[in-house]
């Protein structure tokens, strides 16, 4: 469903307390984004109950019910958990991993708003999530019949959405001032094999996680977490970022000129994350636009500048680092790029 707009988690909000109300809406999403939490969150803001089917786990019975008979007279009995006579969110969750023969079932649901001769409580909202075929999830085409009795909408992750609700949430300050620094680690494309891989709920965990614990939990405890929640290259990044803080590394402090570069063997993991850390702020903070540069923006990119000569020393591959693309494709403006290259030529070498 490449072709549906992709909304935030900030976006998806408002959109869903003004649409959702007129005509069921479906949310399409990789696993671990918060498709659920948002859905919940919204039935909260309008006052209603949220009822959360699972296709995954549906038989058609349990959208219809099961005939009885009546004065003589068959009819089907829907359930309980949707027949109810005030009005409900009523959300299809893994509605793309139910079966066609479900999906069926829920075609005069969606669009009727009915099952056999029960009509859903005016007021009552019908939400569907799914996960896309590309996510490694359980999924099954949707018909188009049930396509098109829905508006679709992609959800995609925002750091800034999602540190938003963390600061006031109770997420781990280890946890949060990680994601700060690598915004881009907070949602990874779920991998072709078994490996774990980093989302906005495997964060979440892994700071639940980190608070079973306590404070006293050990950078071996801390790396056995985190290498059972995120992608592993962002595991052990987190690990690194945690003895940085640890061993006072600060590359705030390294910008004021109050401490240079580690360059021990054994602290190369965390100047590696340093750089990832400077190039993550100049990406950030420099404008694509030379001529709409502040004075605090070019500061800092003369400060950098100077930076790379003893980091090119201790290694020209870190060095190098600085003016390639982040993982999510990122990259430093051109014009920055291109004043590094003259400044620096061993780094227009790059690979």
């Amino acid at each position: 469903m490449e072709a549906a707009a992709a909304l935030t988690p900030a976006q998806l909000a408002p959109f869903l307390l003004e649409v959702a109300p007129v005509m069921p809406v479906f949310i399409w999403g990789p696993p671990g984004i918060g498709k659920s939490a948002l859905v919940r969150s919204f039935a909260a803001a309008v006052g209603l109950p949220c009822v959360s089917l699972l296709g995954s786990q549906l038989a058609p019975e349990d959208i219809i019910g099961v005939p009885q008979i009546v004065a003589g007279k068959s009819r089907f009995c829907p359930p309980t958990l949707i027949a109810r006579d005030d009005p409900y969110c009523l959300f299809l969750d893994e509605l793309n991993a139910c079966s066609h023969e479900v999906q069926k079932a829920f075609y005069s649901l969606v669009l009727d708003r009915r099952i056999g001769e029960f009509v859903l409580p005016a007021g009552t909202v019908v939400i569907g999530a799914g996960n896309r075929a590309q996510d490694q999830a359980i999924t099954r085409p949707l018909s188009s019949a049930l396509v098109n009795r829905l508006l679709h909408v992609q959800l995609r992750a925002s750091a800034r959405d999602w540190l938003a609700w963390a600061r006031t949430a109770g997420v781990d300050p280890l946890v949060i001032a990680y994601v700060e620094t690598r915004s881009d680690h907070l949602w990874a494309r779920p991998p072709k094999h078994e490996e774990p891989f980093s989302t906005p709920r495997s964060w979440h965990m892994l700071s639940q996680a980190l608070a079973s614990h306590g404070p006293g939990i050990g950078l071996d405890q801390i790396k056995v977490l985190a290498q059972g929640l995120l992608t592993p290259a962002h595991a052990q990044q987190f690990v690194t970022f945690v003895k940085l803080r640890q061993r006072a590394f600060d590359l705030a402090a390294i910008l004021k000129g109050e401490r240079g570069w580690p360059e021990a063997p054994e602290e190369r993991d965390v100047l590696y994350f340093l750089v990832q850390q400077l190039r993550d702020r100049l990406i950030r903070e420099l404008p694509d636009d030379e001529r709409s540069i502040g004075r605090e923006a070019r500061e800092l990119a003369d400060r950098a500048k100077e930076l790379l000569v003893p980091l090119a020393r201790i290694s020209t591959e870190l060095a190098q680092l600085v003016v390639t693309e982040t993982e999510s494709g990122a990259a430093l403006p051109a014009w920055y790029t291109v004043e590094l290259a003259r400044a620096l030529p061993r780094l227009a070498a790059k690979k």
